[in-house]
């Protein structure tokens, strides 16, 4: 019977599991034991991952895998990708020994700056708000040296701050837009501690010098960075694209910047291209303990920044030279929070050699043109299909609970038959009869 509760987080974890079990599982023992068997037997290890969020009653698993053979910058890397969807990582990696043998990814930074809002309201005159701030700018910085002077001495801090007037959308309504410059770290909490002190200073300083009041509505940084991007890329002469699933390089070169055209023009396109640009990004993000909503929410903002969604990767055909590429903001740590907490992170990170905030940045971004130039490869050629359901067997397998010689002799019926969903049920239906 389900229920309300009071006091729910001042429970033991097992009188959590036992509370949800009767009120809410039906006193299952089924579902009670699974919840039990992916609580981790080592109480130290299982006691830091109940303290990383609130009411912990189990643990939720990924598969972390690799995908290796990938070559930037003239650096080879084993990248490690946390997903649950099959074929992302295969994919990953045909696409890592494609280009190794084509010269590679070339990845860049080109920008790192991050951004930060307080946003006020203010009924007064423009031209002494605009005024006040400018006298007031200096304070606004003197006031966070507390906050700021481990993060400049590292060389990173506040870039700059400026007045927005958006009474043109709606009344009343200022911003202090600041950019920031946090290195290695996300910069989340240095971010947002800033604008809070701004936000205190500002509003302070303003009692004094403006006839009207300041409002502070709320002091937050921002999950667009369209001035933190990364540009990935590969590129070689058509004639060189030629491999088993490609007998004429040409043609292949032609339809592959069709079908990124078509993600340019068109929405509903573009959305599920998009998607597979980020299963590569996305896996790489989590296995390496950054933000991926914060990450996937200023990725699909800067595809619409044209006021259209519209593909993140591009692609042309001069001089004979195929080139692929993907410019887009990527705003990511490998210092603080999940890195130096989650055991699996360290060795994420360690695997990729420790790399710096930038590396990583190249890193997810070759990551996810990998994911796209496959997805695009399979579906100018084969079809998408046969690649992902040969993957997915695997999974609707264990669905039906087949066992070891099942599965051995179901994949080499399947070496030579198309996989779909029924296909395989009546495989596994006439074997078992």
């Amino acid at each position: 019977m389900q229920k309300s509760v009071s006091g729910f987080s001042k429970l033991t974890k097992t009188e959590k599991i036992e509370w949800i079990v009767n009120h809410y599982l039906s006193g299952s023992k089924a579902s009670k034991d699974t919840l039990l068997q992916y609580v981790n037997s080592d109480e130290k290890l299982q006691q830091l991952h109940d303290e990383f969020i609130e009411n912990t009653i189990s643990n939720y698993y990924l598969p972390l895998g690799i995908a290796p053979n990938f070559k930037i910058n003239d650096t080879l890397y084993a990248i490690p990708m946390a997903i649950e969807e099959s074929s992302v990582v295969a994919a990953a990696s045909k696409a890592a020994k494609f280009w190794m043998s084509r010269g590679g990814f070339k990845a860049k930074v080109i920008a790192t700056t991050k951004i930060g809002q307080v946003h006020f309201m203010f009924p007064g005159d423009k031209q002494k708000l605009q005024a006040f701030f400018n006298a007031v700018k200096p304070q606004l910085l003197e006031d966070t040296k507390d906050i700021t002077k481990n993060m400049e001495a590292r060389g990173g801090g506040i870039l700059d701050i400026i007045l927005k007037d958006k009474t043109s959308e709606i009344d009343g309504y200022y911003q202090l837009h600041a950019t920031f410059e946090t290195l290695d770290a996300m910069g989340a909490n240095f971010i947002n501690s800033c604008l809070e002190q701004f936000a205190k200073t500002f509003k302070a300083e303003a009692k004094n010098h403006l006839e009207a009041p300041v409002e502070i509505v709320m002091s937050i940084l921002s999950n667009y960075v369209p001035d933190c991007l990364v540009r990935a890329e590969v590129s070689c002469p058509i004639e060189d694209l030629k491999d088993k699933n490609i007998a004429d390089p040409e043609l292949f070169a032609k339809k592959f910047l069709q079908a990124v055209s078509i993600a340019e023009v068109e929405p509903y396109r573009a959305v599920t291209h998009n998607k597979g640009i980020m299963n590569g990004i996305d896996a790489v993000v989590l296995a390496t303990g950054n933000d991926f909503r914060a990450i996937e929410a200023g990725v699909h903002a800067y595809a619409a920044r044209n006021g259209k969604y519209s593909s993140l990767t591009h692609a042309k055909i001069e001089n004979g030279v195929f080139t692929f590429w993907t410019e887009l903001p990527l705003a990511l740590g490998t210092v603080g929070g999940l890195t130096n907490l989650h055991p699996l992170v360290k060795v994420a990170l360690e695997i990729l050699g420790k790399p710096s905030a930038k590396t990583l940045m190249e890193i997810v971004a070759v990551a996810g043109l990998a994911q796209n130039f496959a997805a695009l490869k399979s579906l100018t050629t084969t079809g998408i299909q046969e690649g992902h359901m040969k993957m997915h067997l695997m999974n609707i397998l264990n669905q039906f609970h087949a066992t070891d010689k099942e599965k051995e002799t179901i994949i080499h019926h399947f070496k030579t038959h198309t996989v779909t969903h029924s296909a395989v049920v009546e495989a596994i239906t006439a074997l078992r009869q």
